[in-house]
C-alpha cells in the first residue's frame, strides 16, 4: 500500500488587535495555503460568526467530496466506454450541532447532472456511480452516510 501526504498550510488572519481576548472579539478569517494552487480564503459558517463571502470548512468537506467522486467517476466511465460529455454536480451536506456545540455531518447527498453520448450508456453510467463511492480516498475516510441522486440525459 503507498502512502501519500498532503501538506498545507493554514494562516489565522483575524485578530483584531486584541487577539481572542472576547468570544466576538476576533475575525474568524484565515488563509489555506499549499505550494501550487493560489490560496483560499477561509472562514467559519456565517452561523458561527464567519465572513458568508468566504469558504467555510463545512463547504470544503462537501466540495471535496463532490470532486473525489466525480473524478473517480470520469475514469472509470473512460475505462468502461462511457463517453461523458457534460458533468455538473450540485451537492449539498447536512450537518446536526448538539447543544455543547460540537457537530457532526450526517449526510451528503451528491446530484451530480451528466450528459452522456448514447442511450446504450446510461445504465452502465448509472452503475458507475456505487463504484466511484467504493473507490473515493475521501469517501471511504468519512462516517457519514453519501447518496447519490444522478441525473443522465444523452446528448
Amino acid at each position: 500500500m503507498a502512502a501519500h501526504t498532503y501538506e498545507i498550510t493554514v494562516t489565522w488572519t483575524g485578530d483584531r488587535g486584541e487577539g481572542t481576548s472576547s468570544i466576538k472579539g476576533y475575525d474568524r478569517s484565515h488563509t489555506i495555503s499549499a505550494d501550487g494552487p493560489p490560496d483560499i480564503e477561509g472562514t467559519a459558517d456565517p452561523t458561527f460568526l464567519g465572513d458568508p463571502a468566504r469558504w467555510n470548512p463545512e463547504q470544503l468537506f462537501v466540495a471535496a467530496l463532490s470532486q473525489c467522486h466525480m473524478l473517480w467517476y470520469l475514469g472509470l466511465c473512460a475505462r468502461a466506454g462511457v463517453v461523458v460529455s457534460e458533468y455538473v454536480d450540485r451537492p449539498a451536506g447536512t450537518m446536526v450541532t448538539a447543544p455543547d456545540g460540537s457537530g457532526r455531518f450526517t449526510e451528503v447527498v451528491l446530484r451530480p447532472r451528466i450528459t452522456v453520448a448514447a442511450e446504450d450508456q446510461v445504465e452502465r453510467a448509472t452503475a458507475l456511480h456505487e463504484k466511484a463511492n467504493q473507490m473515493c480516498f475521501v469517501a471511504q475516510s468519512v462516517t457519514c452516510d453519501i447518496r447519490h441522486e444522478p441525473e443522465i440525459k444523452v446528448r
